[in-house]
């Protein structure tokens, strides 16, 4: 009994069962790739296009509406395609996940690309049907200096990534609730950080709009900061994770 424990609990650590979605043999590449284009693209349509409107109608959604829209969209995608593609939705996940190995190296670039191009295509459409001004930009700019916005987005990003692997990626958690979670963050980073930063966590939400109005201000903060943060904040929760060898204690002393 305690060697089919530490069997699983093995396949756990590794990945398998703690995001299995990513792993799925079931799950053709080109259905990930799919998922992660359409959700990309609904929570950029639906996030920046909360930013734009509330820019180019006089504060009509208000700045604790843009937090909540960013929230919903992203929790209405989990639970929509999570099951498919793990709903990353953004780069710095992508790679947190492909270090941690409960992403295979092989799918980072398709779905990171995937990731940019529902981006870039979401952001192009919001533009064309609102004729948006370089005053009603709905990307992400400094609104002090660069290395401000920079430290923001890695702590923000950091506290993201940190809850996505408690609620989320670890097989302790009631996943039911993940989607929920996560979402609650990104709506509670973009009060904090929204004023500061934009509030990005996620390289694609920065790059659509800056390639599609070319505008690329402090880009490399949006870059940079959010991969720091989820790195960081994927790799620490792992230490909260019980080893092997500490697990085999526990059943010991149960047995």
């Amino acid at each position: 009994m305690i060697e089919a424990v530490e069997s699983q609990f093995s396949a756990m650590e590794k990945g398998n069962l703690a995001l299995s979605i990513s792993t799925n043999p079931k799950i053709h590449l080109a259905q990930k790739m799919l998922a992660e284009f359409i959700g990309t693209f609904c929570v950029i349509f639906a996030g920046c296009g909360s930013v734009a409107v509330n820019k180019l109608y006089g504060g009509t959604v208000t700045f604790p509406g843009v937090c909540v829209t960013w929230g919903l969209i992203v929790m209405a995608m989990i639970y929509t395609v999570g099951h498919v593609s793990g709903a990353h939705f953004n780069p710095a996940v992508t790679v947190t996940l492909s270090l941690l190995g409960m992403c295979p190296f092989k799918e980072l670039a398709l779905y990171i690309l995937s990731q940019l191009v529902g981006s870039i295509l979401a952001s192009g459409m919001l533009s064309l049907i609102m004729n948006v001004t370089s005053d009603a930009y709905f990307g992400t700019t400094p609104a002090g200096s660069t290395i401000q916005s920079f430290v923001v987005e890695i702590i923000i990003t950091f506290i993201l990534m940190f809850v996505i692997s408690g609620a989320s990626n670890d097989h302790r958690a009631i996943k039911k609730h993940g989607g929920i979670v996560v979402g609650m963050t990104i709506m509670l980073n973009v009060f904090v950080g929204g004023p500061i930063s934009g509030a990005s966590m996620n390289p694609a939400r920065s790059l659509g709009p800056a390639i599609v109005k070319w505008k690329f201000n402090g880009i490399w903060a949006y870059i940079f900061g959010p991969i720091i943060g989820a790195v960081a904040g994927g790799f620490v929760y792992r230490l909260l994770k019980p080893t092997e060898k500490s697990f085999k204690d526990i059943v010991k002393r149960c047995g």
